[in-house]
């Protein structure tokens, strides 16, 4: 299993639900974080926290639909000198819930690929070729195992699309210390998932970290964070190993 003791690791919308409990479990096994959210503001809870874990920290703001905002947001990153070792791509939007699924607008569809495809793979590529060069890297992308719901047609299609291209990439990895994975933290009480949601987003940990802590060069692997509930993460890990 990896320590990540003294690693850096980048959580994308690190100041609420998922990526907050991502954020300070991350922080408890001793990982200094780069905090992303679309303000300071919103980031400030989960930054003071953190910090009075004695890791170190900061945060750094970008719209994910605005990818002019993302680059910015990696230039400074690079600016500091930050050894990225672990992507949490946790930030994902759901536009809307189409009871008329044939009337949904194509705009739908552009929102979600942007902010849950591309910007999380504009973050993979920045940080691959650094990972590759110093020889460790872990990317962790989160998928959905939503299906059958046509209702929400630009989200599911946006998740599966962030599939294909996670498992593609991660092919030109296998077998080394660069691992790419897919967790599905399942339907939670968080902003996207809404207040009807039957689970609390802290029970989608370890599940949608699990992959940050693996060590067995296999990459493109789905772990549902359901498989893991109530687990030690040397608990998950062992199980996400023999997957």
């Amino acid at each position: 299993m990896v320590n990540v003791k003294g690693k850096w690791a980048l959580i994308t919308g690190a100041s609420r639900g998922i990526g907050y409990h991502a954020a300070k479990f991350m922080a408890q096994q001793g990982c200094n974080l780069v905090l992303h959210a679309r303000s300071k503001e919103h980031c400030q809870k989960v930054l003071e926290e953190v910090l009075a874990m004695g890791v170190d920290a900061y945060v750094v703001t970008a719209e994910l639909s605005d990818f002019a905002q993302i680059e910015q947001m990696l230039a400074y990153i690079d600016e500091k000198g930050t050894p990225i070792d672990i992507v949490l791509n946790n930030a994902g939007v759901q536009v809307a819930y189409r009871n008329e699924y044939l009337k949904t607008p194509m705009s739908d569809y552009e929102i979600s690929f942007k902010i849950n495809t591309m910007a999380p793979m504009m973050i993979c590529y920045h940080f691959l070729p650094k990972m590759v060069e110093r020889g460790f890297g872990r990317i962790v992308n989160t998928s959905s195992g939503i299906q059958l719901d046509p209702q929400q047609a630009g989200y599911s299609a946006s998740k599966a699309a962030l599939d294909k291209v996670t498992i593609d990439l991660g092919s030109k990895y296998e077998g080394t210390d660069v691992i790419l994975s897919l967790a599905d933290p399942g339907w939670c009480r968080t902003d996207l998932g809404g207040e009807n949601a039957p689970n609390d987003p802290a029970s989608a940990i370890p599940g949608v970290v699990v992959g940050a802590f693996i060590d067995d060069g296999k990459s493109g692997r789905w772990f549902a964070a359901a498989d893991f509930y109530d687990l030690t993460i040397e608990e998950a890990v062992a199980k996400a190993e023999s997957l």
